[in-house]
């Protein structure tokens, strides 16, 4: 008799992110580095949302070329295309397919409440466009159309899910069950980073100082000296206490690359001024992101593996998705596809 194989089926998560930016410092401690062991334990798929970023205006080459280093630097960060499903959205057809059937399933009502339409519309006045206010339809469909069990969110993206998962209950009630109804995923948050120049606010790239916030791709000698310029205080002891908001963040970072907890770090540094601090901190930071620096500037100089991976993606995504848009059109009462 054959073996039965006992493992578990995995949960599927699905996530995307959009081709508008490097990660910060922030965002690589606070999630992204986790992204490897997220693999072990899920099934994954990751898309490039450039489908996503076109409710703002782009100029076409830019978007290409972001795409193009934002999918190198998903690799780089550790999605590996033998064990996930990476791909470029806009490469597989049925998210724009099933949007549109999904659209016809949502109320012009639930669309107008969402806050970040009404935030985007303020930021783009130029350009309030209807993409911009069915957006979250699409953002329904990319996570509807792989079941997907799970989909990490962070706080402002829990009406988004919340509206994928009523749109799903609606389509399955009227149609019958065929979607699958997902769950939000909160990953385990790695150490909450805070903006050099401020340390009362999160780190962030909308920063409008740019000594505030440190990004993965930054080379060495712009992290050393983002962090010589960073704001501390009067006092001259490394020790994490309130009222030493500077010092805290830069305790907070160190600790999150070396893994040294607030007791060592303040033994480690006693006798020292904050000058040796920052410096060691710059130099931990800049070790710890040398891995994915090089691995996005070999990856980004290979632009045929790039192409490759893109295309093998695109295609089990596409792939994957093919049986759902089946029965979705089934069910709506459209012929069957030639």
């Amino acid at each position: 008799m054959e073996a039965q194989n006992t493992q578990p089926k995995k949960q599927r998560i699905f996530s995307a992110i959009q081709p508008t930016g490097v990660f910060t410092l922030g965002n690589y401690i606070g999630a992204v580095r986790n992204w490897d062991t997220l693999q072990e334990e899920y099934e994954c798929i990751y898309a490039i949302a450039d489908l996503h970023a076109i409710t703002v205006m782009q100029e076409p080459a830019e978007l290409r070329k972001n795409t193009m280093q934002a999918f190198a630097l998903m690799l780089a960060c550790g999605m590996d295309p033998k064990r996930s499903i990476t791909f470029v959205q806009s490469q597989n057809p049925h998210h724009a397919e099933l949007s549109w059937v999904l659209s016809c399933s949502t109320m012009f009502g639930e669309l107008s409440r969402m806050t970040q339409f009404k935030d985007k519309s303020q930021r783009h006045a130029d350009n309030i466009n209807a993409g911009l206010f069915t957006y979250p339809v699409l953002m329904a469909a990319d996570i509807l159309a792989y079941n997907a069990d799970l989909v990490p969110i962070g706080a402002d993206q829990k009406q988004h899910l919340e509206l994928a998962r009523n749109i799903a209950q609606r389509f399955n009630q009227r149609f019958g069950e065929t979607f699958t109804v997902p769950d939000g995923y909160f990953p385990k948050q790695g150490a909450r980073l805070m903006s050099l120049q401020d340390p009362t606010k999160k780190m962030s790239k909308s920063d409008e100082n740019a000594n505030g916030c440190v990004y993965i791709l930054d080379d060495k000698d712009t992290i050393l000296r983002k962090f010589k310029r960073a704001v501390t205080d009067s006092d001259t002891e490394v020790c994490y206490k309130e009222g030493k908001d500077g010092i805290n963040n830069l305790m907070t970072i160190y600790g999150a690359v070396t893994g040294k907890t607030m007791d060592e770090i303040t033994a480690e540094f006693a006798g020292k001024g904050y000058g040796d601090f920052k410096i060691a901190v710059g130099e931990a930071v800049a070790d710890h992101l040398e891995p994915v620096r090089s691995e996005f500037a070999r990856l980004i100089a290979d632009k045929a593996y790039l192409t490759e991976c893109m295309t093998n993606g695109a295609q089990q995504a596409y792939h994957l998705t093919s049986k759902l848009i089946r029965k979705v059109y089934r069910r709506v009462g459209f012929i069957d596809r030639l």
